[in-house]
């Protein structure tokens, strides 16, 4: 029987300490923003939340639109997600909404029982993948463009002790978070422990570490947006760093290169939204008082600027106003020609009018291009070497 190991953290080297400071520096100032209390922080904490749902699915498959993605934030119905997706797309929203909120809390530790219960709300819709429950037999990951095995997990004896082990090092005195969470990500997702769900299990793990290093939000320390978007140098970095199988032993070192500059990139990102928020609310306010609008609407107003359909009852939910208040307020954005009504009224749903979008063009056009903290790393993925 295999020896109960796990994989060992990397030293990092002088190029991983100067990333590992750039990132704390903008997640500090990141959260420096959001101590003073902006009429935006809400619509980009939920979208941000609905990135990372969405993020994290499609790697596995489930195609999931930005609209569907917030409307799960939201406890909307769907607008185009089939039942099995927006089967999958809740199940993940109850895991990731259980650890924003809890994982912050003093005290809060990681053990077998605790993943378990979140692998039981990730799939308790599908019963026949035995969710809440380690695998009992072998596992193979598969290349669905060729049906070639590309991984083997451990033993299923092995896995209990594994998880055990895992959970140990969670709860033990903790070095840098980033490089932590990415040591728990990657020692999950090797060791396979469900028969299903084993990818998002161990991303939605490294959001769980972040959140509890508390220095900026937890709904804005993950990177599963990022990943999400760079699905096939995700699946290189894990394939190179497994070596197709249960192999402790391997250096995670180019793992860990992989980690910090998803959270690098992810994080320039995010100072690039903040900014272009506070730009946009500040024609929105003048778009109030322009029309004569009242400041309510500027919800709504956001949300489509960013390219969201808006409905009435999220509408509803949100202000906490009356449905005909909704009514009356988005037919005025219709009228001021800010909103584009579609469809009949039960199913009809706003976007933002040409208007709009000159706007959010505008708030887009002098982006500047990210950073890449590794500029020679997707070269050396795409080559498949360590």
């Amino acid at each position: 029987m295999d020896e109960l190991r796990l994989f060992e953290m990397p030293e990092v080297d002088l190029e991983d300490v100067q990333v590992i400071d750039d990132v704390r520096a903008m997640r500090v100032a990141l959260a420096d923003v959001l101590r003073v209390s902006r009429r935006w922080s809400g619509g980009l904490r939920r979208t941000t939340q609905a990135r990372a749902i969405r993020g994290s699915n499609t790697i596995e498959g489930y195609t999931v639109s930005a609209e569907d993605a917030v409307a799960a934030v939201d406890e909307e119905p769907p607008l185009s997600a089939d039942e099995r997706t927006w089967a999958e797309i809740i199940g993940y929203r109850r895991v990731l909404t259980y650890i924003l909120r809890m994982a912050p809390e003093p005290g809060f530790g990681v053990d077998s029982q605790l993943l378990r219960s979140l692998h039981f709300m990730l799939l308790e819709h599908d019963l026949a993948k035995d969710p809440g429950r380690f695998r009992a037999g072998a596992v193979y990951v598969a290349d669905e463009s060729t049906g070639e095995v590309v991984y083997e997990g451990p033993d299923a004896g092995l896995v209990p002790g594994l998880v055990e082990l895992l959970a140990r090092a969670l709860n033990a005195e903790r070095g840098e978070p980033m490089v932590d969470a990415a040591m728990a990500h990657l020692n999950l997702v090797m060791i396979h422990p469900f028969r299903d769900g084993n990818g998002r299990m161990a991303r939605a793990l490294q959001t769980l570490v972040m959140a509890r290093d508390q220095v900026l939000e937890p709904t804005f320390s993950s990177i599963e947006e990022w990943l999400g978007a760079n699905t096939e140098d995700y699946y290189r970095v894990l394939a190179l760093t497994g070596g197709g199988g249960w192999n402790p032993g391997n250096d995670a070192g180019l793992w860990v290169k992989f980690s910090l500059r998803a959270h690098h990139m992810q994080a320039q990102t995010l100072q690039r939204r903040f900014r272009e928020a506070e730009a946009t609310w500040t024609v929105i306010d003048a778009l109030i008082t322009e029309h004569g609008l009242p400041e309510r609407v500027g919800d709504p107003l956001f949300d489509a600027i960013l390219g969201y359909r808006v409905r009435r009852p999220g509408y509803v939910k949100r202000a906490g106003i009356e449905e005909r208040t909704a009514t009356r307020d988005l037919n005025q954005l219709v009228t001021a020609g800010l909103l584009d009504a579609v469809g009949q009224t039960r199913g009809r749903y706003y976007t933002a009018s040409q208007r709009l979008r000159r706007i959010a063009a505008g708030a887009r056009a002098d982006r500047a291009a990210l950073t890449d903290p590794y500029p020679w790393l997707p070269t050396r993925l795409r080559a498949g070497t360590t």
